[in-house]
């Protein structure tokens, strides 16, 4: 008899590899989106030196009086100038809260903007900017009460957008008036509330799959989707079980070994002795002219002098433990006892 069933083995060695790739994706995908945001060292963190941090401006902040906060959880903001560096990973209504408890709110770059302006030196244009002067402006474009440089920063209320990173950062703070305009935008008040959002943070309230950007979630699912087309097309398909003729003359003795060896191998002594009850059932009751299946212990009590209930336990206790020895001496009680239906 030949299985045309694929076992576990075949279907994993088709399907590892693509299995592989997408997990080294999603791996990927979460590091990825962990690091981004927050974080000391990273962009806009006002504890990093490195040229897209912004520990150039937190100094001269505190120099001038102003007390920086980094956090990544904002637990209080009243009284307090609070800068969020991605307005894009807070939730709406918290962002909302936050901005009506502190004293000024400074957003960048949220994703309401439209209009993309270049990035380059620009005039303020409104007297919010005057002080500062030019400066490196650009981005997002927004509306608002007060609108500056090409209105790539606008005022309403106690409000600030801004739709550009650049006067923030250490590489491009001494340029034209950056560093006069981050001053005015953050020290408004003697405490600065940094928020630095990200994959992290508890007040989001999205979940992991929100955080995983939409091309990677398409491209885990054409992944997934080729992985199951291929462990299809590598398996072998499923049928019924069908016979085959050997090509080579098996001797019955060779078949029983080879059988009993593998028995053996798995310590399956239990269901070996459930075959010998079996075939030795089979046998006597050919012998007796009993139908197949009918219980001969009556008959084998009548012709010899053992007990139904003892003949019965011989033939029927499948639930009895047994080990090797006690299998050989099963097998030895069967076959008297079939030689003394023989002889009756």
């Amino acid at each position: 008899m030949t299985a045309v069933s694929p076992d576990a083995s075949r279907i994993w060695t088709a399907a590892r590899g693509p299995v592989l790739i997408g997990v080294i994706i999603l791996f990927t995908a979460v590091v990825i989106t962990l690091l981004r945001g927050g974080g000391e060292g990273g962009s806009l963190d006002p504890r990093s030196y490195q040229p897209e941090g912004s520990h150039a401006v937190a100094a001269l902040l505190e120099r001038n009086g102003v007390r920086v906060e980094p956090t990544d959880d904002v637990s209080s903001v009243e009284g307090a100038t609070l800068f969020v560096t991605h307005p894009a990973l807070i939730d709406p209504a918290r962002l909302a809260d936050l901005s009506r408890r502190a004293a000024a709110t400074v957003l960048l770059a949220p994703p309401t903007g439209k209009s993309p302006l270049k990035v380059e030196t620009r005039d303020p244009g409104c007297p919010l900017a005057a002080k500062a002067g030019p400066a490196t402006a650009g981005g997002f474009v927004y509306e608002g009460e007060q609108r500056c440089y090409d209105s790539t920063l606008v005022r309403t209320g106690t409000v600030t957008t801004i739709g550009f990173s650049s006067i923030f950062t250490n590489r491009d703070l001494d340029e034209e008036g950056n560093a006069a305009l981050a001053l005015a935008l953050l020290g408004q008040y003697d405490r600065l509330v940094w928020y630095l959002p990200s994959a992290a943070d508890r007040s989001q309230q999205k979940s992991f799959t929100d955080l995983i950007p939409d091309g990677w979630k398409f491209g885990a699912w054409q992944l997934g989707i080729a992985a199951v087309v291929i462990a299809l097309w590598r398996a072998r398909r499923l049928g019924r079980v069908v016979t085959e003729p050997l090509p080579v003359v098996v001797r019955a003795a060779e078949t029983v070994e080879g059988r009993a060896r593998l028995y053996r191998r798995s310590h399956a002594s239990g269901h070996a002795a459930s075959v010998l009850r079996q075939a030795s059932r089979d046998r006597l009751a050919g012998l007796l002219g009993l139908p197949a299946g009918e219980d001969p212990s009556a008959e084998i009590a009548r012709r010899t002098s053992r007990s139904a209930a003892g003949v019965r336990t011989l033939l029927y206790d499948d639930d009895a433990p047994v080990d090797d020895r006690g299998l050989v001496a099963l097998a030895d009680e069967l076959d008297a006892l079939e030689n003394e239906v023989r002889k009756g």
